[in-house]
C-alpha cells in the first residue's frame, strides 16, 4: 500500500511510485504512435480513406466508462472488504488475548517468560502464528520459519504439512480449550465467550480465502479489457477530421483514462498480494504481533513496520 501525503503541482503529473502508468506505458505508447501516424497519413491507409466520424465513438464511450467504474467499484469492494476481514482479526485478536489471560485460570500471570508449558501463553503464541500463517496461505507462499518459535515442536512439524495452515491453528486452539475445560481452569460459559472469538477469527479467515478463490469472471473483465482497446486503437480515425494536429493528445489523455482504469481494476481486485496499492499485510500481522507480545509483557517485540519508498506491505 502507497503511504504518502498527495502531490501537488508538477510533482502530481511526475510521480510514477504506485502508478498505473508504468503497467500500461507500453500500450499507451503504441496508441500514441498509431495516432500520430494517423494524423499524418490523415486518415488514409494506402489508397483509402478511412471515413469515421465521432459520433459512433460518443455512443461507445459513454457505456464504456459506466462499465470501468462499476468493474472498479466492485473491485473496490473486495479491496475494501478485504480490510474490513483484516481490521475484525486485529480486534478479535486482541480480544482473545485479553480472554486467555483474564478468564482461564492459573497460579500466576501470563508472562511469556513462562514459555508454552503455560496453555494461556501457547494459545496466544499460537493467535499470532494464525495471523502469519493467514498471510501466507492469501499469498500462496511458504510458512514463514519465524512462526517456529512461536509453536510448540511437534506442533510445528505437524503444521508444515498441513494444506490449511490456519485452520491447523485453530483446531489447535479447540483442543487447548477442551483441555483448559476437562481441568476446570474454565467455567464453561466463559469457555463459550472464548470459542465464540475463535470461530470469529476463523469466519474472517474464510472469508478472506472466498475473495482470494473468487475472481470478478473473467468473460467480464476481458469484455471491457478488449472494447476499450479497440476504441482507444480505432479513436484518430474518428477524430482527425475535426480536431487534426490535437488528435495524438486527445487520444494520449483518452487511452490514459481508459487503459488506467482497466489496470486499476486488476490491480485491487486481488487486495492480498504484493502489488504496491495491495493491503499492506505484513504491517497488519506485524501489528498483532506487536500487541499480543506487549499483552505478555515479552522482551523480543519486534520492530514497527515502516513504509519502504512509500510502500507498506
Amino acid at each position: 500500500m502507497i503511504i504518502r501525503d498527495r502531490p501537488t503541482g508538477l510533482r502530481l503529473f511526475l510521480l510514477l511510485r504506485g502508478s498505473v502508468l508504468p503497467r500500461i506505458l507500453p500500450s499507451l505508447i503504441v496508441n500514441i504512435v498509431i495516432a500520430t501516424l494517423v494524423t499524418i497519413s490523415h486518415g488514409d491507409l494506402f489508397e483509402l480513406k478511412i471515413t469515421l466520424t465521432t459520433i459512433p465513438f460518443s455512443l461507445i464511450g459513454l457505456p464504456i466508462a459506466i462499465f470501468l467504474g462499476f468493474r472498479n467499484n466492485a473491485a473496490y469492494d473486495r479491496f475494501w472488504e478485504g480490510r474490513k476481514l483484516w481490521g475484525e482479526l486485529v480486534h478479535r485478536s486482541r480480544s482473545f488475548s485479553r480472554q486467555c489471560q483474564s478468564l482461564i485460570a492459573a497460579p500466576g500471570p501470563a508472562l511469556a517468560r513462562n514459555g508454552l508449558g503455560d496453555t494461556r501463553v501457547r494459545m496466544i503464541f499460537r493467535a499470532i502464528a494464525f495471523s502469519h500463517a493467514l498471510r501466507d496461505l492469501l499469498r500462496q507462499r511458504d510458512g514463514d520459519l519465524a512462526l517456529q518459535a512461536l509453536l510448540q515442536p511437534d506442533e510445528w512439524q505437524t503444521m508444515r504439512g498441513a494444506s490449511n495452515k490456519p485452520d491447523y491453528l485453530m483446531m489447535q486452539m479447540g483442543r487447548d480449550l477442551r483441555l483448559c475445560l476437562q481441568r476446570g481452569e474454565i467455567d464453561a460459559c466463559l469457555a463459550s465467550a472464548l470459542d465464540s472469538t475463535l470461530s470469529a477469527m476463523t469466519a474472517a479467515a474464510a472469508s478472506c480465502e472466498r475473495i482470494r478463490n473468487t475472481p470478478i469472471p473473467f468473460s467480464y473483465t476481458l469484455l471491457l479489457h478488449r472494447t476499450a482497446y479497440i476504441y482507444c486503437f480505432l479513436l484518430p480515425f474518428g477524430l482527425v477530421d475535426s480536431i487534426g494536429f490535437m488528435t495524438p493528445f486527445v487520444v494520449a489523455i483518452v487511452a490514459y483514462t481508459f487503459f488506467g482504469l482497466d489496470a486499476l481494476g486488476d490491480e485491487i481486485e486481488e487486495p492480498f498480494g504484493l502489488a504496491a496499492n495491495d493491503l499492506p499485510l505484513d504491517a497488519i500481522c506485524n501489528a498483532i504481533e506487536i500487541n499480543l507480545r506487549e499483552s505478555l509483557q515479552d522482551d523480543a517485540i519486534p520492530a514497527v513496520h515502516a513504509p519502504i519508498n512509500f510502500c507498506l506491505t
